[in-house]
């Protein structure tokens, strides 16, 4: 019997299980390609128009940490190539990782992969699974992306060096994910540890973009090395070949890592619980322990990128002398102190997005607590369900507010540095005032786990659609009114004269409304 008995039987199960998983992500990202290729003749009909959206993406810094640089938008491949590159390589990455540690880590914590070891199974089977899965997944989102966007009206070869790229992102990323779920003491630690590397990717890109450093700074993250094949604009297949040594790499490191490693158990070793449960002995104190974890690593990450971000102020600043002119802030914000503050305010905007995901997390991890069957003996005693909630409802709601005015302060205290002009003070004010707007996302994800959890959903739904109408509404000349559901379109920038103070006393009562049918829903509902 080989190390990969059986990899055959199980890889067709863990499939027909896991398709329907596996299948949004393709779908999302192959529309977010072949959605840019659609709507660029629409939005942009003529040359001046484009010759407008040239300019401004050309002159907002903001734009380039989250897409990349803009190499041609005179053509709708270069527009798809620049709206949907880095996005579609973040999540293809993104998808790869879910499928390699659900498949192999999580089988462990279930308790799955001991009834599978008790066949004929070879000790690397269960990985070997996985990582297929996820190659799959990746050859088959590249194929399908390819295949649609040309059908409606994309380049064949500028498609498929676009389609190309996120081959290798999901690919390099599975081979990440393998080796974190041998190094994770459980599944969500595994999680933990190759998002954060994939964070630390995108975020190194999107430095090394939006400052405009040397070109050669690009190679230092392998993200930047799949921007290297410039589609639509250079074609540039060659830097695909780093990618696939680095996936084939990683995979042969997880493979012997997966050898030495004791079944269910990480190379990490987990954190000892406390000896006595009396720190934990409230429903308040049960809230603050089970997401503590989270707590500190994503301040520890809110930190870091205002840290980040600030550091981009002394380029960025010297972009916007060169020409201010065209700089066109995004998100409805207008008359601020000045370009770069108006810039510093997308980025705390990006940051409450962000800070968005983290709560919306924790309000989903009620519910799997309640799939787990660990909420019902809770609530069997005298713990009311309202109490139970609401312990859990505060550290989602605080959790990202202190993150928001952490990442605010520090942001301010690093920019200031290298821009004296900007006043510590006013990124913190603009970075509180942005909290009502992370709160109504949260609260969206309460009312739906709340009051229905099968459209639970609805919770990540609004902070994409946040995103899109933030950052690409205003690119596709959306109608006010449709941007205005944008809850950070209702943040008033602090520096204007006369700051109208209305949209920010709405979306707080949005947001309490919210609150309020996730506490009579749970109230009402079953409970599993």
């Amino acid at each position: 019997m080989s190390s990969v008995t059986g990899v055959r039987p199980l890889l067709k199960v863990a499939l027909a299980q896991d398709r329907r998983n596996i299948a949004p992500w393709i779908v999302l990202i192959t529309a977010l390609s072949a959605s840019s290729v659609v709507a660029y003749d629409w939005v942009f009909p003529d040359v001046a128009s484009r010759a407008k959206l040239a300019t401004t993406l050309g002159t907002n810094p903001a734009l380039s940490l989250i897409f990349g640089p803009a190499h041609d938008l005179m053509s709708a491949d270069g527009f798809n190539a620049w709206r949907a590159g880095a996005l579609g390589v973040f999540f293809a990455a993104l998808m790869a990782v879910l499928i390699v540690v659900r498949n192999s880590r999580a089988d462990e914590d279930s308790g799955q992969a001991e009834l599978l070891a008790s066949g004929v199974m070879g000790r690397q089977t269960r990985l070997a699974t996985a990582m297929t899965m996820g190659m799959l997944a990746s050859v088959t989102l590249g194929v399908v992306s390819w295949l649609v966007t040309v059908a409606v009206g994309g380049g064949l070869m500028n498609t498929l060096a676009l389609s190309a790229t996120f081959t290798a992102a999901g690919l390099m990323f599975t081979g990440v994910a393998a080796i974190a779920a041998q190094l994770g003491s459980e599944a969500r630690a595994a999680n933990t540890v190759a998002v954060t590397v994939l964070g630390v990717a995108f975020i190194a890109r999107g430095y090394v973009d939006a400052s405009q450093a040397p070109a050669w700074t690009a190679w230092l993250t392998p993200l930047g090395w799949l921007e290297q094949v410039k589609p639509a604009s250079g074609n540039n297949l060659w830097p695909l070949l780093p990618a696939l040594a680095f996936a084939a790499a990683t995979a042969v490191i997880a493979a012997v890592l997966n050898g030495r490693r004791d079944f269910g158990m990480g190379m990490m070793a987990p954190r000892r619980g406390p000896a006595h449960g009396g720190r934990s002995a409230t429903v308040w104190g049960l809230a603050l322990r089970l997401n503590r974890g989270s707590l500190i690593s994503w301040l520890a990450a809110l930190a870091g990128l205002g840290a980040v971000f600030g550091f981009l102020a002394g380029p960025v600043s010297d972009i916007l002398a060169d020409g201010p002119g065209g700089f066109v802030p995004l998100g409805g914000i207008s008359g601020t102190a000045g370009p770069l503050f108006a810039f510093l305010v997308q980025i705390l905007s990006i940051i409450a997005i962000i800070a968005a995901v983290f709560g919306v997390q924790i309000v989903l991890r009620v519910y799997a607590e309640e799939i787990d069957h660990r909420v019902e003996p809770l609530l069997a005693g005298s713990l009311r369900r309202s109490t139970y909630l609401a312990g859990n409802a505060l550290v989602a709601f605080a959790g990202p507010a202190l993150g928001m005015l952490i990442a605010g302060t520090v942001l301010g205290l690093v920019a200031s540095q290298a821009q004296p002009g900007i006043a510590v003070a006013d990124v913190i004010g603009q970075a509180a005032v942005t909290v009502p707007a992370v709160w109504v996302l949260i609260a969206l994800a309460l009312a739906a786990v709340g009051a229905n959890p099968r459209v639970r959903l609805v919770g990540w739904l609004g902070v994409v659609l946040t995103f899109a109408l933030t950052i690409l509404g205003p690119l596709f000349n959306l109608k006010e009114v449709i941007l205005d559901i944008s809850p950070l379109r209702h943040v008033p920038a602090i520096t204007v004269a006369g700051t109208d103070w209305t949209g920010l006393a709405w979306i707080s009562a949005i947001a309490a409304l919210f609150t309020a049918v996730g506490f009579v829903g749970f109230r009402r509902r079953d409970v599993i």
